[in-house]
């Protein structure tokens, strides 16, 4: 696969660069090596390989959700905040 000065353009365009036409040929010739040393994956026999999601074992641990008691009720809780609106804590604005 040969990759054309107007394709390095296109993506040049895309990623919001400005290539000149020496930057442009040099990166056809980079892009040309890379994408052939990464070819060279093609010729690996992998028909016996399983499938991997993961590199490592690793298994989430669950927990039952429980809903323990509190000590504290809403009131108590509110007088803690700096600032309560509408009897809910007031926090800033995060954008």
């Amino acid at each position: 696969m040969k990759t054309t000065r107007e394709e390095i353009k296109h993506l040049a365009q895309l990623s919001n660069f400005s290539v000149t036409e020496e930057e442009a040929e040099g990166l056809t010739k980079d892009i040309d090596n890379i994408l052939k040393y990464i070819s060279k994956i093609e010729e690996l026999d992998t028909k016996d390989v399983k499938p991997t999601f993961q590199c490592i074992e690793m298994q989430n641990v669950w927990r039952p959700d429980e809903i323990l008691p509190q000590d504290a009720n809403r009131e108590e809780l509110l007088a803690l905040t700096k600032e309560e609106k509408d009897n809910q804590i007031k926090v800033p604005k995060v954008l």
